[in-house]
């Protein structure tokens, strides 16, 4: 069977249900899960069963915390030494920007010149970084969970770093929950 206004074959059982005479006679409320068309057909043996039209989300799939589309600049620097430790160096840091940000972590771009694709590689790499943010700056060591290599039209490659938070002072993450508080109010009033 198929929906006779886009022809899928994407049929199953509708919500309403057609009286009880035209149901023992195999007449039965059907529904396309493609365009959405209730439309009534033949199912004899019962074959269309009710299904969710939308798929639950399984658990694996759901953020810790919201994460928030931004663009505001940022600074990085290259983490050198044990952090653990408390003897760490700081390259020269980086200009970029912070693309998204939650609470757990952010999405850095930077063209990182001073950086070599060495440098970058191992995950689980320390970054200092500086973030702009409205209501002030933060700073944040971070670890590298991923990294990729954009090229733009123009022929000039970026790297895009998704990094989580690794160590950031009560203060800083006071502000930084301050301004997700802001974007989760602008959110929920568009």
């Amino acid at each position: 069977m198929q929906c006779p206004k886009c022809k899928s074959p994407r049929v199953q059982r509708g919500y309403n249900d057609a009286p009880l005479p035209l149901r023992m006679l195999g007449l039965h409320e059907l529904l396309c899960n493609r365009c959405g068309l209730e439309f009534k057909g033949f199912d004899l043996f019962a074959r269309f069963d009710r299904e969710p039209s939308v798929e639950t989300q399984s658990p694996s799939d759901r953020r810790r915390a919201p994460r928030y589309t931004c663009h505001v600049p940022a600074t990085i620097s290259l983490v050198e030494g044990e952090a653990r430790v408390g003897t760490v160096s700081y390259t020269q840091p980086s200009r970029g920007h912070c693309e998204s940000i939650s609470e757990r972590g952010m999405t850095l771009s930077f063209v990182g010149t001073r950086f070599t694709s060495e440098d970058l590689s191992r995950k689980g790499r320390l970054l200092f970084v500086n973030v702009d943010l409205p209501n002030g700056p933060v700073d944040a060591v971070v670890s590298m969970v991923t990294l990729d290599r954009a090229e733009s039209e123009a022929g000039v490659g970026k790297w895009i770093a998704g990094v989580s938070i690794y160590q950031m002072t009560e203060a800083d993450m006071a502000r930084l929950r301050s301004y997700l508080d802001r974007c989760a109010e602008v959110r929920v009033s568009e």
